[in-house]
């Protein structure tokens, strides 16, 4: 239609609502209200819509209702928009009805009511109005104003989703995500999160990063994961923003940069998120993105940790014990090390055993000692094992038992600890927790040996010296006394020099070629220093 039939338009319909028609009353309300016709003008529009609504024509209660609510045409009003819109509502317009169950819900312009709000949202969702099936969805999917019905929720939800509705879409993702309401479907979780987060949805952008990551419900994709954190990300989404950091900081889907991952930490750490400031605070910690500065990482760990992150709270911990950042403390080493280990941080259960083992922050108290260290030792940590071995070793904190020293030793062996792997090379020699055998002893006291515990090295050269679990062998006895000479281990010297005499001068310059390009091969190889209370287990003598 042109201008001129517009106007046209327009002249009759004033005339009729001047006559007092009220579908022209209406309608020339909605062409001052667009400016079609006749310049905008929101006085006249409400007169209009007003003569119209004092008819009891529903359209126009519920744009006279609009009026108030926007204070277009007349002074803003919410208790006269809730009254037009009601009236609208009660004669069956659907967005009045969705607007009433609105006030309801939120408490705005009357008093809170969610049994109101459902009775609102569902006169308006059976008319088929998508965000009132929207919001029928969370009545359901919550509880409020009507029995949770995960089956009702998805039913909703479904309804607004397939008519475009970007929350519905986002909220039915999850509901095939976690199998609320309809059987677990990944694909079909992905599929609406995408549709939502195309919609510029940002909650759906993140999760369908979260599915390209991690290759739920489509093909693993680093590239498209990093893409929709960053979309979401920047419009400020916080684990978004968490997301994205990691992709930076791990070079996932982006080259590595340890500045950006630093500044989205920053900028998801600002807005409250636990485990963004945690990783802030490692970034301060390490000088990560940033300048190395300790003060600030102790900032962000405890704030962290305040919110109760436990890798944070176990950080913390670290920071009173090395006074890093803070001046040394045992009592809150302690107090944070406990705090992360009731939470499960295997790190955590671990070195809170050793404040009991060693009485620091805490009275020494093996008992608790030990039942730390099982806590961590069942969760793998090999310097946990090693140390309820030595526990059940010693009877520190429980009743000596060599056959479970032996099963802790022999789990942080496998895991490679050294001193675990030593400890074991004893027991198999003295057939303690274990039938005797030689050649186990000589095989785990090799593999300690090899990571440069003198210790072991010791004790190898006494295996090749009395032909214990490998043939007699003076010349490589000779090699390992000299090792483990050569790393501390002062005993071996009598042996050094006994062994020495008995060889010829070309092999012991082929030993001590060889000593040394050990030492080439090996630099600053060190075992796990543990607690002075849970020594190793013995030392072999050589047999005279």
């Amino acid at each position: 239609m042109n201008r001129n039939e517009l106007n046209a338009v327009f002249q009759l319909l004033k005339i009729a609502a001047e006559q007092g028609y009220v579908d022209a009353q209406y309608n020339l309300g909605v062409c001052y209200y667009n400016g079609e016709g006749a310049k905008q003008d929101y006085n006249e529009a409400f007169r209009w819509y007003k003569a119209a609504a004092e008819q009891g024509y529903a359209p126009a209660q519920f744009n006279l209702g609009i009026c108030y609510l926007n204070g277009e045409g007349v002074r803003q009003d919410y208790n006269e928009a809730f009254r037009w819109f009601k009236a609208a509502a009660e004669q069956g317009i659907a967005e009045a009805q969705y607007n009433i169950g609105i006030c309801y819900y939120n408490g705005e312009h009357a008093k809170q009511d969610y049994n109101e709000a459902f009775r609102w949202f569902k006169a308006a969702a059976e008319q088929g109005y998508a965000p009132a099936q929207y919001n029928l969805g969370i009545c359901y999917y919550d509880g409020e104003g009507t029995k949770k019905d995960y089956n009702e929720a998805f039913r909703w939800f479904k309804a607004a989703a397939e008519q475009g509705d970007a929350d519905a879409q986002f909220n039915l993702g999850i509901c095939y995500a976690k199998g609320e309401g309809v059987k677990q479907n990944f694909n079909e979780a992905f599929r609406w999160f995408k549709a939502a987060a195309e919609q510029g949805h940002a909650k759906a952008q993140y999760r369908l990063g979260n599915c390209y990551y991690q290759g739920r419900g489509t093909k693993q994709d680093y590239n498209e994961a990093f893409r929709w954190f960053k979309t979401a990300a920047e419009q400020g989404y916080a684990e978004a923003q968490l997301n994205l950091g990691n992709c930076y900081k791990n070079g996932e889907g982006v080259k590595q940069d340890y500045y950006e991952a630093f500044r989205w930490f920053k900028a998801a750490a600002e807005q409250g998120l636990p485990e963004a400031k945690y990783n802030l605070g490692v970034c301060y910690a390490n000088g990560y993105g940033v300048r190395q500065d300790y003060n600030e990482a102790f900032r962000w760990f405890k704030a962290a940790a305040e919110q109760g992150y436990a890798k944070a709270q176990f950080n913390l911990g670290l920071c009173y014990l090395n006074g890093e950042g803070v001046r040394q403390d045992y009592k809150e080493v302690y107090r944070w090390f406990k705090a992360a280990a009731v939470q499960g941080i295997a790190e955590a259960q671990f070195n809170l055993g050793l404040c009991y083992a060693k009485g620091e922050g805490v009275k020494q108290d093996y008992n608790e000692a030990f039942r730390w260290f099982k806590a961590a030792a069942e969760q793998g940590y090999a310097g946990a094992q090693f140390n309820l071995g030595t526990c059940y070793l010693n009877g520190q904190g429980v009743k000596q038992d060599y056959n479970e020293a032996f099963r802790w030793y022999k789990a942080a062996a496998e895991q490679g600890l050294a001193d675990a792997q030593f400890n074991l090379g004893i027991f198999y020699a003295k057939g303690e927790g274990i039938k005797q055998d030689y050649k186990e002893a000589f095989r785990w006291y090799k593999a300690a040996a090899e990571q440069g515990l003198a210790d072991a090295q010791y004790n190898l050269g006494v295996c090749y010296t009395n032909g214990e679990g490998v043939r007699q062998d003076y010349k490589e006895a000779y090699y390992w006394y000299l090792i483990s000479y050569r790393n501390g281990y002062t005993d071996a010297e009598q042996y050094v020099t006994r062994i020495k005499n008995i060889l010829t001068d070309q092999q012991k310059q082929e030993v001590q070629d060889r000593v040394n390009e050990w030492f080439s091969t090996h630099p600053g190889k060190l075992h796990l220093n543990l607690s002075e209370e849970l020594k190793l287990y013995g030392i072999m003598k050589q047999n005279d």
